[in-house]
């Protein structure tokens, strides 16, 4: 379990695009189970269809990525203040399900499936209340700075 204090350790990324609250789950070298709440407060929903407030689908890809992330530097015992950086470099078979709107809590799931010189493959998936709202592969590699 990880607090959204020991999470600005293992992230670069701070407000508006840290979008990882909590990690409740987390297997060194396997997998991360974490949450982002998803408010009426959020400042991209000010103009993304404000009429009928959607949380983008890149936010949600970048959340998964986050949690990801945080895997990875979990498992390589790294952290950004160490001079690595994780980039987000690509996404396969990438799908959206339904929307995400405010009051939804994005359960957000990575397992890791390879790392090769530095490039880290995982399975991620959001979750609303059970239901599957966007899953893919997706790619990152772990940097110097």
């Amino acid at each position: 379990m990880m607090d959204v204090k020991e999470i600005r350790e293992y992230l670069p990324h701070r407000y508006p695009f840290l979008l990882v609250d909590r990690v409740l789950e987390l297997e060194v070298g396997e997998s991360i189970v974490a949450i982002k709440n998803v408010t009426v407060n959020e400042p991209f929903f000010n103009g993304h269809f404000p009429d009928h407030p959607v949380m983008p689908g890149v936010l949600i890809v970048e959340a998964m990525a986050q949690a990801a992330g945080i895997l990875g530097f979990k498992t390589m015992d790294k952290k950004p203040q160490d001079g690595s950086i994780y980039y987000f470099v690509g996404a396969d078979d990438l799908r959206f399900k339904r929307p995400v709107v405010p009051g939804d809590q994005l359960r957000l799931e990575a397992r890791k499936i390879s790392e090769r010189r530095g490039i880290w493959k995982f399975d991620v998936r959001a979750t609303v209340d059970g239901d599957v709202v966007s899953s893919a592969t997706i790619l990152c590699a772990d940097r110097k700075v």
